[in-house]
């Protein structure tokens, strides 16, 4: 399987890079700036380096042997990584005289192949606060702009063993307007990448490893009801059949019914589940938890000790499948190191020793459009497919603050309106999530003759193609005040609602 490595200096757009590759049907990999990438890898046709929040010229700045990676394969640095090389090869980077961010026009004043039926003027974003004054000997200036005399550069002919691009703006971004074009150039004509990386070729190659790899063992799989753990079973039944045993564990976190809905859902597709309610287990160690992260290590805890339990119930088990895709690899990888706090994921790494299970993950390396695309090539429903995306943590991160069963329970029956209003208004297929948020504050209503004193819940609606970034939905006001109107008349407990329009980046979807 061909693919490109993407080193990620932290920059916000780094996913978007992984993302437009795989458009083009080409895998990519994201790895931190200094993981040592291992070349005896023969899949391995190119190296593209991330932009970064950081400054070339930071007494800490990230650094990687870039001349090495050039011994090996070509590279497209972007941004920073573009900023790094000219660094690091002799060149001069300085603080820019007015930052430059948004839409500029570059002038390409070279002939080259990254930009092969590209606009000599075309339209590209730019996010960077330096600027490079001065090429080492080893480049050619390719393109610049009105205010900077370095666009876009090049790697003379046989300077190294491999080619070198930089680009100072971000191709990756919408508002580069041909921006896939030049990432296609170099993964097409630079490192020959032949872009056969489509969906079928994934069942085919996933369904033969899993057979590989499992052969007459038994699996047990955390089923959940949402488009990935369900298409991560139908690839599992593809493979083993009989030998996957598909376990839905209500954590007393789900949505309002789900756990019931969702077990007679499963029975259409002749899959082998087992339900455990196991709620009192996850709301007694969560009652009065109100750090995210803690949250989220003691509903993977528990999650593990549920499923330890199940397994040894049945015979042969040898192994637990997982519906971990790529976003929750990713973000649960520091590029500052292991020693750096971030967001844990429930289903990714950090396994107590007492589980003797092995973990297969059959959809760790695709985005959550490409699941739903392998899952439409699986025969899956639509009612499966088109389910909204909901946290593995569920309600525990929806319900901010301290979390008790009075509060979750307020959460699930305004969740419960919300997402009913939204589908007989015929708006649930139009949107990429949506779910409600409990805030941990109070504030003062009045109902009838009387003042209340009572919680706010906040409508969170985005659109988006894999969660990596995404766009407020614009839901009609009238719709809004309808749905604010019965929940405030139906549950009593809110007495607010109010609905999140902030995009991702510079916010996330959920509020923990």
């Amino acid at each position: 399987m061909e693919k490109i490595i993407i080193l990620d200096f932290g920059s916000q757009y780094t996913q978007l890079i992984a993302r437009r590759l795989r458009e083009l049907q080409v895998y990519s990999e994201i790895l931190p700036y200094n993981s040592q990438i291992d070349f005896s890898d023969a899949d391995i046709q190119g190296v593209i380096l991330s932009g970064s929040p950081c400054s070339v010229n930071d007494e800490e700045f990230f650094d990687v042997n870039i001349a090495s990676i050039l011994n090996e394969k070509p590279v497209l640095a972007i941004c920073y990584g573009a900023q790094l090389a000219a660094k690091n090869f002799g060149g001069r980077v300085e603080k820019s005289e007015k930052r430059e961010y948004g839409k500029a026009k570059i002038n390409i004043s070279a002939d080259s192949i990254i930009f092969k039926d590209i606009d000599q003027n075309t339209q590209v974003w730019m996010s960077h606060g330096d600027t490079i004054k001065e090429l080492p000997s080893q480049f050619e200036v390719l393109a610049q702009t009105s205010s900077i005399p370095v666009a876009a550069y090049k790697s003379k002919d046989n300077a190294f063993p491999n080619s070198f691009f930089g680009l100072q703006f971000h191709p990756e971004v919408t508002h580069s307007l041909q921006g896939i074009g030049i990432l296609e150039n170099f993964i097409k004509h630079i490192t020959k990448c032949s872009q056969s990386w489509t969906s079928e070729s994934f069942i085919e190659d996933t369904v033969t490893d899993l057979k590989n790899k499992l052969g007459d063992d038994h699996v047990i799989l955390g089923l959940s009801g949402g488009v990935d753990s369900t298409v991560a079973a139908m690839l599992l039944h593809k493979a083993i059949g009989p030998n996957l045993t598909g376990i839905f564990v209500n954590n007393g976190l789900l949505r309002k019914n789900e756990f019931e809905e969702v077990l007679k859902s499963y029975e259409v597709l002749g899959l082998n589940v087992v339900g455990v309610d196991a709620t009192d287990e996850f709301l007694d160690e969560l009652t009065g938890v109100s750090d995210p992260e803690q949250k989220r290590k003691i509903i993977g805890r528990v999650f593990i000790e549920v499923f330890d339990r199940e397994a040894h119930k049945m015979e042969n088990v040898k192994w637990l499948a997982q519906g971990t895709i790529y976003p929750d690899v990713i973000e649960s990888v520091s590029v500052k190191g292991p020693s750096a706090t971030i967001k844990s994921h429930h289903n990714v790494g950090g396994l107590p020793e007492i589980l003797n299970l092995k973990i297969v993950e059959p959809l760790r390396s695709l985005f959550k459009d490409e699941v739903r695309s392998v899952g439409r090539k699986l025969g899956l429903a639509e009612s499966f497919i088109g389910r909204h995306p909901f946290p593995g943590p569920g309600m525990a991160i929806r319900v901010l603050g301290e979390l008790t069963r009075e509060k979750l329970k307020l959460n699930q029956d305004a969740d419960h309106i919300y997402i009913n209003k939204l589908k007989a208004a015929g708006w649930y297929d139009k949107i990429w999530q949506a779910g409600t948020i409990l805030l941990p504050v109070k504030s003062v209503g009045v109902m009838g003759d009387e003042r209340t004193y009572e919680f706010t819940v906040a409508l969170r609606a985005v659109n988006s193609n894999d969660g990596m970034t995404a766009e407020w939905t614009n839901i009609p006001y009238e719709l809004l005040a309808e749905i604010s109107n019965e929940i405030i008349n139906q549950v009593k407990g809110i007495n607010r609602v109010v609905y999140d329009i902030s995009t991702k980046p510079p916010a996330t979807i959920e509020w923990e």
